[in-house]
């Protein structure tokens, strides 16, 4: 069965973006980058929150930008057909090869872990991430924390989130200075 895995950005205070909507602090370095590249090859499908959906949109068009380098080129090629499911009470329509959900988070994730496929369901967005781990669809969380306190914002982890105990999978620290916490879910 195909795992859902649960990766963002993350401040050392525990916030994918500070008090004022911005994430400005999470700009990646080529190490960081090509990790997520390398992330990106291993997800069969994406769910995304609205925000976060919105916020990857320029990757749509991105290809078209002289001034990508190698690296941004090789993340676009892979993430423009990758098949992207969106979850929103607002939007009406999607781009690229997405769709609008068209059930509920724990029906649509059940639907696709029935499917055939090795890769993972990957999910991201904090708000569409709480209501996964409160129903407990999280398989793995993977915290790529940056060395900055932003003293508040959207938290990584739900506030109200019932104890579930983790195995550490695996750490890895940047030059940057970023660090790569992965931890699967204890069943």
């Amino acid at each position: 069965m195909r795992s859902v895995t649960y990766s963002m950005n993350v401040s050392l205070d525990g916030y994918i973006v500070g008090p004022d909507g911005g994430f400005d602090w999470t700009e990646p370095d080529p190490d960081v980058f090509r990790f997520w590249i390398d992330e990106i090859r291993q997800v069969d499908v994406h769910l995304l929150g609205r925000r976060l959906y919105e916020t990857m949109l320029y990757w749509e068009t991105a290809d078209q930008d002289s001034s990508l380098d190698d690296a941004q080129l090789e993340w676009t090629a892979l993430w423009n057909p990758l098949p992207k499911v969106v979850f929103s009470r607002t939007l009406t329509s999607v781009q690229g090869n997405a769709r609008l959900a068209s059930g509920g988070l724990a029906e649509e994730i059940e639907r696709l872990r029935s499917e055939p496929g090795e890769g993972e369901i990957a999910l991201g967005g904090a708000t569409l991430a709480a209501q996964a781990a409160a129903s407990g669809l999280i398989d793995e969380f993977r915290a790529i924390v940056y060395p900055v306190l932003v003293g508040g914002g959207i938290p990584f982890f739900p506030r109200d989130e019932r104890r579930v105990d983790l195995e550490l999978v695996e750490t890895r620290t940047f030059g940057s200075g970023v660090v790569l916490l992965r931890h699967r879910v204890t069943r």
